[in-house]
């Protein structure tokens, strides 16, 4: 390793690497699996950029308190669980500070790495890969270098705008065939693109085939999808096996273990633990595989993949790979099996390794019908949680990422019955959708007044002209929209013993 110095436009800056320094467009690359650099003036803030799609992502003050991780299943679900008790402000593959002549980014050209806030700058480390991008300068202008730089190093599929209707939010798990092929018929004459089907088809998390309350069977609902004009989309969850499904009876050997052998945690949910599939099992990535194909056999050709977050957990592996790279490796398989015509969205999913395999990605929390859970936000410190406000804070965070991939927000609300935002915190949702070129809800266009059902379908059909005027300061369509009061507002979070 070496430290030296290297011009960054105004600045000049100390960096510690393996070789010399390469000049590229908007600044260097360095080389090595730690690297370093200085930050040229005191740092006011830390970008820090979450590992998963629920993750906090923003801009902090870098004398926030680090905050502590109270419930380990809890930190599976906030980020990376690796690096749950660090003690520094850090951040997945990339981090940025600020001062007060501008902004210094690292961040790797691959698929892993951390980057943490030190005393005078940044460190940073990877086990996948050794080119690291160091630039100074305007926040907009060092973003996007970067994401240039990196869409050349790991791919790029950006989607265009989408318009999306789909389950969730209005019945949870409790869908059945007559329930959706009633709503499909209720949203004759709006201009959606896709209509998915979320959670609640399924057998068992992890045996993927229809219920008993689709006694036709999925292709048909496919079919009546179609026939209603509208692209079929299906959720899975397809790196989970939860403890009482079929699949993990007969094959206990495909999940991914701790070093004692037992079972790793992927979590809990659906009343049950969750166990993570181990994708570098030759029969487990084919079991997934077969899944895929199945699903587009069926006539689904918009896949909304959840909790994707297993494939890269900490853990003993059938072959001794990198986390991230046994994730991409799998995923990668994944787009193969369905083809380019099928739309991929990624959730619940490590953001930078999902880039140039998926169209689009979820970059925030669920929404949800309430601003914030507080009792899981200030007292467990669990900001991953559905919640509107950390939607809005973190998903804003994300737009950088809009050359390389579809940045999904979650949904918009339009209803007044069993919302308990209020109509500011609900406008501000459907702005960021709006921002973020990509619109859903599962509002029941029959559940709601004609004035909602009239904004709702205004809403699809609009051509608003966005401009980005500051770091959360947006022109849409003339009007002014500022998401920072809530973006730029640290969590409220009750001290604990860490």
């Amino acid at each position: 390793m070496q430290q030296v110095e290297v011009r960054l436009g105004e600045a000049t800056v100390a960096v510690t690497t393996a070789s010399e320094p390469e000049p590229v467009a908007g600044g260097h690359v360095l080389r090595g699996h730690t690297v370093a650099v200085g930050c040229p003036a005191p740092p006011r803030r830390f970008y820090r950029h979450g590992w998963q799609s629920w993750s906090q992502t923003r801009w902090l003050d870098v004398d926030e308190p680090v905050a502590p991780v109270t419930v380990r299943d809890l930190a599976l679900f906030d980020d990376d669980p690796v690096h749950a008790a660090a003690v520094r402000h850090g951040g997945a593959v990339v981090g940025a500070v600020e001062h007060e002549g501008g902004v210094l980014l690292l961040g790797a050209l691959g698929i892993g790495g951390r980057v943490e806030l030190t005393d005078t700058g940044m460190a940073a480390t990877s086990d996948t890969g050794a080119r690291w991008f160091v630039a100074h300068g305007n926040e907009a202008e060092v973003f996007a270098a970067y994401a240039d730089l990196l869409g050349t190093a790991v791919g790029r599929r950006p989607i265009g705008a989408q318009r999306v209707w789909c389950s969730w939010y209005s019945f949870y798990a409790d869908i059945s065939e007559p329930a959706l092929h009633e709503v499909i018929d209720d949203l004759d004459g709006l201009a959606f693109d896709v209509v998915q089907v979320d959670d609640g088809w399924q057998r068992h998390v992890g045996d993927w085939e229809a219920n008993d309350a689709f006694p036709s069977g999925m292709p048909a609902l496919a079919g009546h999808i179609r026939d209603a004009g509208y692209v079929p989309g299906l959720w899975l969850a397809p790196l989970l096996l939860h403890e009482h499904s079929r699949t993990y009876a007969h094959h206990p050997e495909w999940v991914l273990r701790d070093a004692d052998g037992t079972p790793a945690s992927a979590g809990w949910n659906w009343g049950g633990r969750l166990h993570a599939l181990d994708v570098t099992h030759p029969d487990a990535l084919a079991h997934v595989c077969d899944v895929l194909r199945t699903v587009v056999g069926w006539g689904f050709d918009y896949l909304k993949l959840d909790f994707l977050f297993a494939g890269a957990l900490a853990g003993v592996r059938h072959t001794d790979v990198e986390r991230h790279r046994a994730y991409r490796d799998a995923i990668e398989a994944f787009r193969d099996v369905v083809g380019d015509h099928v739309v991929l969205l990624a959730c619940g999913a490590p953001v930078i390794p999902s880039l140039g395999v998926f169209d689009a990605i979820r970059v925030g929390p669920d929404v949800a019908e309430v601003w914030e859970n507080t009792h899981v936000t200030r007292y467990l410190h669990h900001l991953s949680s559905p919640q509107a406000r950390y939607a809005v804070a973190t998903s804003i965070h994300r737009l950088w990422l809009q050359p390389l991939i579809g940045t999904d927000p979650d949904v918009a609300y339009f209803r007044t019955r069993y919302c308990l935002l209020t109509g500011e915190q609900k406008a501000l949702v459907t702005d960021l959708t709006r921002v973020c070129r990509f619109r859903a809800t599962s509002d029941i266009p029959s559940t709601l007044d004609p004035h909602e059902v009239d904004a709702l379908a205004n809403y699809l059909t609009e051509d608003v002209e966005i401009h980005r005027l500051g770091r959360y300061l947006f022109d849409i369509g003339g009007r002014e929209v500022d998401f920072g009061p809530v973006a730029a507002a640290p969590p409220v979070m009750l001290p604990t013993d860490r």
